[in-house]
């Protein structure tokens, strides 16, 4: 009898504490999905952000999904000139986290208002931007973790040494810290790779700048981006990656980057950035990924993740430069335990 007694309570704890938590879950559940209070309730999370610049005021886009007070993530998509478009696979992801992101078009992109002004095509004042967006959603060091994939990784650390106050933590995602190595890297380790006819070709219509030629851009898609970009046939890109190449702005990508992800050509405004000696100085947690196949050597992305105070190296071995669709399971598992570990500690 004393033994059945010892049973019972047993089960009877352990059937509350069960409920307990299925009832604490579910609580969070709701909570992530309450937008009653927000201001944006009736627009489903956009939110459209007015920028100050040095030609007047613009408006960008914003769509916040999820609430949670300790756990907000501001993605910065690549490019330049891209979209917010190709992050739509992080709702397979980041909800199931209780994780609140916010998907953002800077300035020229997209849903964002698009001025066509190439005095605004700086560094410096999409920094700028970055600051004035986190303002306007009232993100703070609290909360606020800053993401950014390839363009959006330069942005974010140059952010990061301007403003790591308001930083809780910080993800550079598939970006090197240097555009003079990463030209480097194409050329040296990547190109040869390539069929020596089609890379051959490449660099005759290279060397007469013929990038506008349609046969430049083929090339480089079918042999190089199938390989480094996102490792799918072309036909099985995900439809938010069709978008967001489809949805770019050209003007604004060639004018920074040049005329492809094949390195950088030509007289590109970013073909001499390079913040290496100045990663010492980000103090924040710090996560960099990398892909073993990335257009960026994932070397120099764990490199990254030694020379900064507070760093964490997360590698993709199947993943390219879009890792997040190509080893989208090592990607968002290692992405969701960085931000959770940086919350933990926080607490």
């Amino acid at each position: 009898m004393w033994r059945l007694s010892i049973l019972f309570f047993v089960i009877l704890t352990v059937g509350c504490n069960s409920n307990s938590t299925q009832n604490g879950d579910a609580e969070q559940s709701n909570s992530y999905l309450d937008y009653s209070d927000r201001d944006d309730k009736f627009t489903g999370g956009v939110k459209m952000i007015p920028i100050q610049t040095s030609v007047g005021e613009f408006n960008v886009w914003t769509k916040r999904v999820g609430n949670n007070p300790t756990m907000k993530v501001l993605l910065l998509h690549g490019g330049p000139g891209a979209t917010h478009e190709y992050f739509e696979s992080f709702d397979s992801y980041f909800p199931h986290a209780n994780i609140e992101y916010y998907y953002y078009d800077q300035l020229e992109s997209a849903y964002s208002d698009q001025p066509n002004d190439s005095n605004l095509w700086s560094v410096e004042r999409y920094v700028d931007e970055v600051e004035q967006v986190r303002k306007a959603l009232g993100l703070n060091a609290d909360n606020f973790y800053l993401l950014g994939s390839s363009w959006g990784g330069i942005l974010c650390m140059e952010y990061a040494l301007k403003y790591q106050h308001n930083l809780k933590g910080l993800i550079v995602s598939n970006m090197m810290a240097s555009i003079p190595a990463y030209v480097k890297y194409a050329n040296d380790v990547l190109g040869p790779q390539l069929p020596p006819e089609v890379l051959q070709e490449i660099r005759e219509m290279e060397a007469n700048e013929d990038y506008t030629n349609p046969r430049y851009l083929e090339l480089i898609v079918k042999h190089y981006y199938t390989q480094h970009v996102l490792r799918l046939p072309l036909e099985d890109w995900p439809d938010p990656v069709n978008r967001a190449f489809a949805h770019i702005n050209s003007d604004l990508y060639v004018t920074m980057q040049g005329p492809s992800e094949f390195g950088i050509v030509g007289n590109a405004k970013l073909k001499n950035w390079d913040i290496t000696s100045q990663l010492k100085n980000i103090s924040v947690p710090t996560l960099t990924i990398g892909g073993k196949f990335d257009t960026m050597d994932p070397e120099h992305m764990k490199w990254i993740s030694e020379q900064v105070q507070n760093g964490k190296y997360l590698h993709c071995d199947k993943g390219s430069h879009m890792s997040m669709y190509d080893d989208a399971e090592t990607y968002f598992k290692g992405l969701v335990d960085f931000i959770k570990e940086v919350d933990s500690a926080s607490k």
